[in-house]
This record gives C-alpha cells, sequence and structure tokens, in this order.
C-alpha cells in the first residue's frame, strides 16, 4: 500500500464479488468448469465464510484467457498452468527490477549529494598544484667569470 487509507467499499480487479453462477455468464464458461479449474489450481478465487467461491474481475479474465488457450491455442490444462505460474513469475521479477531500479537511482543521488559537499568542503586557500612538464633540453650551468682587478 502507498500509505493513504483505503476506502472498504471501493472496488479493485481483485476484489471478490462475483458468485460462481455470474462469474460463469461472465467468462463464457459452465460452472462444472470453473469448479475443475479451481481444483486444478488454474483459476483460484476466494472463499467465504461458508466456502462459497467468489470472483474477481482479474479471476474471470484468467478464466477466459484459460479458455482462449484451450480452445483456440490447443494448450493442455497442465501447459495452461505452466504459462499462468511463468506470467506470474515474470510480473514478480518485473516490479522486483522497478524497485531495485528506484533503488539504483536513489543511491546516485545521495551520492551525487555527497559528492557535492566534498568538494564544497575544499580549502580555497591552497595553490593548485601544478606539474612541470619534463623536456628533453639539457641545461648547462657556467659560471661568471670574475672580474680581474
Amino acid at each position: 500500500m502507498d500509505g493513504r487509507r483505503r476506502n472498504p467499499y471501493q472496488l479493485t480487479d481483485e476484489t471478490p464479488v462475483y458468485v460462481i453462477s455470474i462469474a460463469a455468464q461472465l467468462s463464457g464458461l459452465h460452472p462444472q468448469t470453473l469448479r475443475q479449474y479451481d481444483r486444478l489450481g488454474l483459476v483460484s478465487p476466494d472463499r467465504t465464510a461458508g466456502r462459497g467461491r467468489r470472483y474477481s474481475a482479474r479471476d474471470i479474465e484468467l478464466l477466459r484467457t484459460v479458455q482462449q488457450l484451450s480452445q483456440d491455442e490447443g494448450i493442455n490444462l497442465a501447459g495452461i498452468k505452466r504459462i499462468i505460474e511463468l506470467e506470474n513469475q515474470v510480473t514478480a521479477l518485473q516490479q522486483r527490477v522497478a524497485e531495485l531500479s528506484a533503488a539504483v537511482d536513489g543511491a546516485a543521488v545521495a551520492m551525487q549529494q555527497r559528492e557535492a559537499q566534498v568538494h564544497a568542503s575544499y580549502r580555497r586557500d591552497l595553490v593548485p598544484y601544478q606539474d612541470v612538464q619534463q623536456t628533453g633540453a639539457l641545461m648547462v650551468w657556467r659560471p661568471k667569470p670574475k672580474p680581474k682587478p
């Protein structure tokens, strides 16, 4: 959660509101098919205190996806279950990458601020050292002749 209080009456895609008969109508499937998918772990709706199934809008979308993969693509239910698991894993990894990316960005900003503090603390009364360039020239010292008396 982002720190704000959520309205308990506000519906989201994850809010379990549909009984099995309505979920079956919305998904275009038979209620027995929904029960079978639940037993196989393809779509697991929330349960009421009396153990009745309650489907969310996300569950219904997942039911439609399962039906499409099964009917149109010819994928068996075990394959569909694996696809759903992998998609969930990809989603979780994408969220983790976003979290880590935000942490790296925050660390970079903190490092830049610290670097600016260090540069601001330099003493300004010192003369910067400049390296004298070496040349290949040879200088010969000859003493001046002494004046004759």
